[in-house]
């Protein structure tokens, strides 16, 4: 079996390829892709040739961990059924090229413990559930009432904001870029420099932007935590005494776990969590090209979505 994929063949070389796939073994699921998103983080710096080292790095390779589809064939046991709406958080199918993270194909084989079965009546958002996610594993610290800084407004950054709210807290945003600004959200938007606060018990940093720590520092409370959330291309440093004198905490928020997307997918089925507003480019995922040129230069462009859907 075949797929046709997007291969990151060197930095700044993408092409769209057909590439046999490993057969399925006992245990896995073969998935038509509908539709797969494209990471503004780690992505980006695949695409750059900036990723640090990483398990797995190396070019030429599959990106994308954002895919949903359809299960076409399924092991008996798995639970599955044929026609079923699922996630795939990545694949690693594709031989000697390798899957890093190996979602952005036409179909994929993966083994069935991975999909996470989703209401096919989100559609292409069912591909924002990851960042709802992470989102979720990095939120941190919050008390209802209280006032909680996240740095960037991209998608991760408004998720973010959404599930302080729902845990009553109260969101302010940092963001540099005016397009990002702009619109109603149910909590303030401010360029870093119109924001007078410095007493944060929490900042969560999902800019990635490594030079950020001594700013951040300097807008904590005493005891107060700062969440790295964000994928950071080059090492941290920060100035130690400001954090002495804060006693600041620095945590890390890695990847998602499997009761951070059983808490989002309650939310989502419920209702109290909304996917909406949050794609805002789409395109079909023979001009790959072209969608991920703009996913990564556009700033209006928040999440840019590969329709698979024309694609065998």
């Amino acid at each position: 079996m075949e797929a046709l994929a997007v291969v990151l063949e060197r930095p700044e070389h993408l092409a769209l390829n057909r590439l046999a796939l490993t057969p399925a073994a006992g245990g896995d699921a073969v998935v038509a892709v509908s539709w797969s998103g494209i990471s503004t983080g780690t992505e980006r710096l695949l695409w750059s040739g900036r990723m640090p080292p990483f398990p797995g790095m190396g070019y030429p390779l599959v990106p994308g961990y954002e895919s949903v589809g359809t299960v076409i064939a399924a092991d008996p046991a798995s639970g599955l059924a044929l026609g079923q709406t699922v996630f795939v958080p990545g694949a690693r199918c594709f031989g000697e090229v390798r899957g890093l993270f190996g979602g952005a194909a036409s179909h994929l084989v993966v083994p069935a413990a991975r999909l996470v079965p989703v209401d096919a009546g989100l559609g292409d958002r069912a591909c924002l559930i990851a960042l709802a996610a992470t989102a979720y594993h990095a939120l941190s610290g919050v008390t209802p009432g209280t006032a909680n800084l996240i740095v960037g407004h991209g998608v991760l950054g408004r998720l973010l904001a959404r599930l302080t709210l729902l845990a009553g807290g109260q969101p302010v945003v940092w963001e540099r870029d005016a397009v990002r600004r702009e619109g109603r959200f149910g909590y303030p938007v401010l360029a870093p420099e119109d924001d007078t606060t410095r007493d944060y018990a929490t900042i969560t940093d999902v800019s990635g932007s490594g030079g950020l720590l001594d700013t951040l520092i300097a807008r904590l409370a005493p005891q107060g935590e700062i969440v790295l959330a964000g994928f950071y291309e080059a090492p941290l440093a920060f100035a130690f005494p400001p954090a002495f004198m804060r006693e600041a905490r620095i945590r890390v928020s890695a990847e998602w776990r499997p009761d951070d997307l059983a808490a989002v997918s309650a939310l989502i089925r419920s209702g109290s969590l909304s996917l909406d507003g949050l794609i805002t480019h789409r395109l079909s995922a023979d001009r790959a090209q072209e969608a991920y040129r703009t996913a990564f230069t556009d700033p209006a462009c928040l999440k840019m979505i590969l329709d698979w859907r024309a694609c065998s």
